[in-house]
């Protein structure tokens, strides 16, 4: 991580919508920050694969490549130390609960006025987190809290063969995506399972589907 007396802030945004990265960018503008940006979540992913010297990451919930809070997931478990903060159209109080819950620094709606936005992003790079005021974080219990934790206990991996399995793929396709063994993806969704506490591959799919839906089940399915 770089420090403000030392260099700029470095800040990527990751967005599918020009006009957004770029109405971030001019919002920027004044702040001592080098904004880099991505139009999909796989072009976010190799610009922090190959650069790890961000500070933050202004993640869209929705765009190529990602949907609903498996993005979220990926970034928090693949980068742990790099503060995430989602930028949204969807400004819904459970969406923004369980953005924060998966571990996101902040959630910004796109309705946001550039004043806001810039202070948004000036706490989150001090060190804080920084949500909609008049959301109320805490909510009713629904249950989903208890599974975001358990969803935060998986590994990067895990967290990409999981998105696989909701996708359909089969053990053998995984494998052949991700460049391991059939007994190596074996091993990773005997872990899923595990952490989820499910009992089958359609559980842990179903928990899965809702997570990129953002909905979340009531209690666990079963077959």
């Amino acid at each position: 991580m770089t420090s403000a007396a030392a260099s700029p802030f470095r800040i990527l945004i990751a967005d599918d919508h020009p006009l957004f990265r770029t109405a971030m960018r001019e919002a920027m503008s004044g702040e001592t920050a080098d904004i880099a940006e991505a139009g999909s979540f796989d072009a976010a992913s190799k610009t922090l694969e190959d650069d790890q010297s961000f500070d933050l990451v202004l993640l869209d919930l929705t765009m190529p490549g990602v949907s609903g809070f498996s993005g979220l997931m990926y970034l928090r478990a693949q980068y742990p130390a790099l503060p995430v903060v989602v930028c949204s159209a969807n400004e819904d109080p459970t969406t923004i609960r369980r953005c924060m819950d998966f571990g996101a620094s902040g959630f910004i709606p796109k309705t946001l006025g550039v004043d806001e936005m810039r202070g948004a992003v000036r706490t989150v790079l001090a060190g804080g987190t920084w949500s909609p005021p008049d959301v109320d974080l805490n909510g009713p219990d629904d249950g989903s809290a208890k599974l975001a934790a358990r969803l935060g206990t998986l590994t990067p991996q895990q967290v990409r063969v999981l998105m696989m399995l909701s996708q359909g793929l089969l053990n053998k396709q995984i494998a052949y995506e991700l460049g391991v063994s059939e007994a190596t993806v074996k091993a990773h969704v005997s872990a899923i399972l595990a952490k989820l506490g499910v009992e089958s591959r359609t559980q842990a799919v179903i928990a899965a589907s809702k997570i990129e839906a953002g909905q979340w089940p009531e209690r666990a399915p079963t077959e």
